[in-house]
């Protein structure tokens, strides 16, 4: 059990307690509630771009982390469609210098045209060189329009286009900042040998001045029941073909969502899986294959992908993958298979128990999917999965019509 105290400043931001008292370090994660699926059609990519411009500078800090370097510390941050994650770690005598360098970006970030340039640049330079020049690096553009077309998880988290990045003006740019990242939008979780009231006391010192901003609610459109299968073909310069097929399953607080994670676990993590056993080793169509789900808040995507063998067919591929999943939903799993999967998971999760930054940003996530105290629970919802539960969320993920499937085909000269 993960312990916790939490209270809110004035201002709105949630602030979580972790108190560890065997570590000589301190960790802060904060958490905004924004990402990807937050932005206008015509403006994607701009929680990504923050991500970036958020250590380009603060209205009292010109440079982020030469400060934090001085003070023996390390940062680094995340987006994702749900989210906008950034942590810090660093001795706990210079506790401090964390709440002042975070504090002053809440506050406002020093927004400028050379900022914007530089760091459009930047992000500009990573689209080209993960999605647009790698093999296979717009295969996740191709396959989110294919399965979405009406949430906004129809866009990575890059953006859907480049252009949109580099026509991006400076006024929206401080728009987006100041309706997202916001007291009210965000949750502070800070972990080691701390004391509530020491917490208490800097947060109020650092933060409680920051005017709140508006509480952001969001509009989303829910995604329509798939009902009818889709396929689309590309071709480009790879080296081997590759099947790219996503299902759609339930969100993140769902009952179903824990039973979709332990079927990514059978069928496709690791070289015991379902999938590597019968078609890398003994079938030989695919030299890698894998099965994972987006992990999202609204409802996401579980997928198979994999790199076809040299001189073997897509098509048989393909069927081969439809196939297995065809046998889990008739047949399900055994009590052995699906205790196995459930090991697996309680490893992981115990394994990221013991780093101190890991509980800091689990502990503010489960707070925004509505209550720290959810993740004291999240094994016993493993758990609780059993063999006929499992195979019921299975018949209804992979049902006919709810199958997106991207052949990813080399050209031929």
């Amino acid at each position: 059990m993960l312990q916790f105290e939490r209270f809110t400043l004035d201002n709105g931001l949630r602030v979580l307690v972790h108190e560890d008292k065997a570590t000589p370090m301190a960790a802060m994660n904060i958490l905004y509630d924004v990402g990807a699926r937050d932005e206008e059609p015509q403006r994607t990519g701009f929680a990504h771009l923050f991500e970036h411009l958020m250590f380009g500078g603060s209205v009292n800090i010109p440079e982020y982390d030469e400060p934090l370097q001085m003070a023996g510390g390390e940062n680094n941050a995340y987006t994702t469609n749900d989210i906008t994650n950034y942590y810090i770690q660093l001795p706990l005598k210079n506790l401090e210098t964390a709440f002042w360098l975070e504090s002053d970006r809440m506050l406002s970030l020093a927004f400028s045209e050379k900022s914007l340039d530089v760091q459009r640049k930047v992000v500009s330079e990573e689209f080209k060189e993960h999605y647009l020049n790698k093999p296979y690096g717009d295969a996740w553009h191709i396959l989110r329009v294919l399965a979405y077309k009406t949430h906004p998880y129809m866009w990575p988290t890059i953006g859907k286009d480049l252009k949109q990045i580099e026509d991006a003006h400076l006024d929206e740019v401080k728009g987006f900042f100041f309706q997202h990242y916001r007291p009210l939008n965000a949750v502070m979780c800070v972990a080691g040998n701390v004391t509530v009231e020491q917490v208490r006391e800097l947060s109020q010192k650092w933060f409680g001045g920051i005017e709140a901003g508006e509480k952001y609610v969001r509009h989303l459109p829910a995604e329509p029941r798939q009902e009818e299968n889709r396929e689309q073909t590309v071709y480009a310069d790879v080296p081997l073909d590759a099947l790219y097929k996503a299902w759609h399953i339930a969100g993140r607080l769902t009952p179903t969502y824990y039973a979709s994670d332990l079927i990514t676990e059978i069928m496709g993590s690791g070289l015991s899986s379902r999938l590597y056993q019968r078609l890398v080793k003994e079938e030989q169509l695919f030299s890698n294959i894998n099965c994972y789900h987006t992990g999202s808040l609204d409802p996401g995507l579980l997928v198979v992908e994999g790199k076809i063998r040299e001189g073997k067919d897509i098509a048989d591929a393909n069927a081969a993958v439809e196939r297995e999943m065809k046998k889990l939903v008739a047949e399900g799993v055994s009590d052995s298979e699906l205790q196995k999967s459930k090991n697996k998971i309680e490893a992981m999760i115990a394994f990221e128990d013991m780093s101190l930054l890991s509980r800091a940003n689990n502990l503010a996530f489960y707070e925004l999917m509505g209550n720290a105290e959810l993740i004291n629970h999240e094994w016993g919802k493993y758990q609780a999965v059993t063999t006929h539960f499992l195979q019921e969320t299975a018949k209804e993920i992979f049902r006919d019509g709810n199958c997106n499937t991207l052949f990813y085909r080399k050209k031929v000269s």
